[in-house]
């Protein structure tokens, strides 16, 4: 007779599955808590203690660990040598392995879960078990995923048999089921136990959250994976309450716009397109710090993502629903905002709880070809002290406000990055460009564009990094722009100096660059 070792956590549809063997003609062993619930359905079922003759002990540590289950598994039924050992040692073969892991990652999760519930969570036999069964895949059928039970009844009853073709996907489907379980037990207690942020082999383990209708253009399949312990208040934790898939590029976008949300405080708007910002305002409401970002560039907002980091209330969404965005961004909409927001039936509103959380602990990566870039998160804004003042005139109060303004929004600039600020508005963002005169004359330009010439009068200037040249420095002055925020360090600095001496203009140098590629 033929033999089926079930031994499942999840019992999701498992009485079903064992029924369907037992109709076919095999013979189920099985064990503790899976033993009863198949017993309890009326199926017949062999308990594993008494078809090895040896009794779980240490807890249930030690039930499947055993000769007559591994031997049963492993045995290549084609070589003869194999055969005559369970033969001599009264070891049957198991023809089918269905098992799912203890729940680690659901008690890791729980708020006050200890090492000691974590340790006792990580499943040893049945890693075992999966593994056994998927090396011998020509000859044993390995089952890790409720959802695949009802295709192998199916091919059961059709043929007789599970092909090998069939085995070989559920043997790599196991491999991988495995891989994950023992990846997120390691990332669990790498930082318990003071191992390094980067260490000599990496191994990363995602979920799937999504499929995607395609990456960045049609012609790219994609997907969207989570990370298996979300921090409260990143992207991946969030909840869509209206409107039509996600795609690719929005969650791109969506994400620039989360991070440089979270430099801020107070009540603030970001709009965002193609990842780079395009309009940022804080104000003492929601509504006012929309209506400065909206009003910073009109034209690039639409279309874009718009991210809010208090509850959108009927006041700040009327304006939000006088544009065309793709996605808005919240904590949480008051019902007459969403009732509002949602006559657009194809805007995404999101919700994100903790949505000013500052994640800083989480690893960057960057994949490139053939490799992977691995860093810290670019989590501080200004060292300590902030800045230093390097010209002879220092910022005013005012001027220094907007200098940090400006300093917060081009840290989530591409490089080479200009931002101009003033009064808790961006002016202007000058991104991407190959030298850093062309960033600062776009950024100029754009609020020229968008709010006129005589806004930038008094205005802030920030830079990612340092001025090769005073070149920045003259354009800023000709703009009308007083203060200047830069890291400093170029071996030029002082002709920049001079410049701003020369004009009458504050100059701070934090230190610190935010270069972002």
């Amino acid at each position: 007779m033929k033999k089926a070792l079930i031994s499942v956590w999840d019992k999701t549809g498992i009485t079903g599955f064992a029924a369907g063997l037992h109709e076919l003609g095999y013979e189920i062993v099985s064990t503790g808590s899976t033993y009863k619930t198949i017993a309890d359905s009326g199926v017949p079922a062999t308990a594993v203690e008494n078809y090895t003759g040896f009794p779980e002990m240490l807890d249930g540590r030690l039930k499947t660990l055993h000769p007559k289950i591994h031997g049963g598994i492993l045995a290549k039924r084609d070589e003869a040598p194999h055969m005559e050992k369970l033969l001599e040692h009264g070891i049957d073969q198991i023809d089918i392995v269905a098992n799912n892991l203890y729940p680690f990652k659901e008690t890791i999760v729980k708020p006050g879960a200890t090492l000691e519930a974590a340790i006792e969570n990580i499943d040893i036999g049945g890693p075992s078990m999966l593994r056994a069964a998927a090396k011998n895949y020509r000859f044993v059928t390995v089952l890790c995923d409720p959802n695949d039970y009802a295709g192998i009844l199916d091919e059961l009853r059709s043929n007789g048999r599970v092909s090998e073709k069939t085995n070989l996907k559920l043997a790599a489907k196991a491999f991988a089921h495995t891989a994950h379980y023992d990846a997120l037990i390691a990332a669990y207690l790498a930082p318990l136990a003071g191992m390094p942020a980067f260490p000599d082999t990496l191994t990363l383990t995602y979920e799937k959250a999504a499929g995607m209708r395609y990456g960045e253009n049609p012609h790219q399949s994609a997907a969207l994976y989570r990370e298996c312990m979300l921090d409260k208040g990143s992207l991946l934790t969030f909840k869509q309450l209206h409107g039509k898939e996600l795609s690719f590029c929005n969650i791109n976008d969506a994400n620039g716009a989360l991070g440089l949300l979270k430099e801020f405080d107070e009540p603030a708007a970001v709009a965002v397109k193609h990842a780079t910002p395009c309009g940022v305002g804080c104000g003492a409401t929601l509504r006012e710090a929309y209506i400065r970002a909206y009003t910073a560039d009109p034209k690039s907002i639409y279309g874009g993502i718009v991210a809010l980091n208090r509850e959108v209330d009927a006041a700040a969404a009327g304006e939000i629903g006088q544009i065309n965005a793709d996605i808005v961004i919240a904590p949480s909409f008051a019902p007459e905002a969403f009732a509002h927001l949602a006559r657009k039936k194809n805007v995404r509103l999101l919700t994100i709880e903790g949505i000013g959380e500052r994640v800083t602990n989480a690893p960057d990566y960057k994949k490139v070809s053939g490799g992977l870039l691995a860093q810290e998160t670019d989590a501080v804004l200004l060292a300590e002290p902030p800045f230093t003042v390097v010209t002879k005139r220092g910022p005013t109060p005012k001027e220094t406000d907007d200098l940090i303004f400006s300093w917060k929004i081009v840290k989530h600039v591409k490089s080479n990055g200009i931002a101009i600020g003033k009064d808790k508005q961006s002016l202007g963002v000058g991104g991407g460009q190959v030298n850093r005169i062309w960033a600062a004359e776009q950024a100029i330009e754009h609020c020229k564009e968008a709010l006129g010439a005589d806004v930038l009068k008094g205005a802030a200037l920030a830079s990612d990094a340092f001025f090769p040249f005073a070149d920045c420095v003259e354009a800023a002055h000709r703009a009308g722009i007083t203060a200047i925020i830069q890291p400093g360090g170029s071996l030029r600095d002082l002709e920049s100096i001079e410049a701003c001496d020369r004009y009458g203009m504050a100059m701070v140098f934090t230190g610190m660059r935010h270069f972002k590629h």
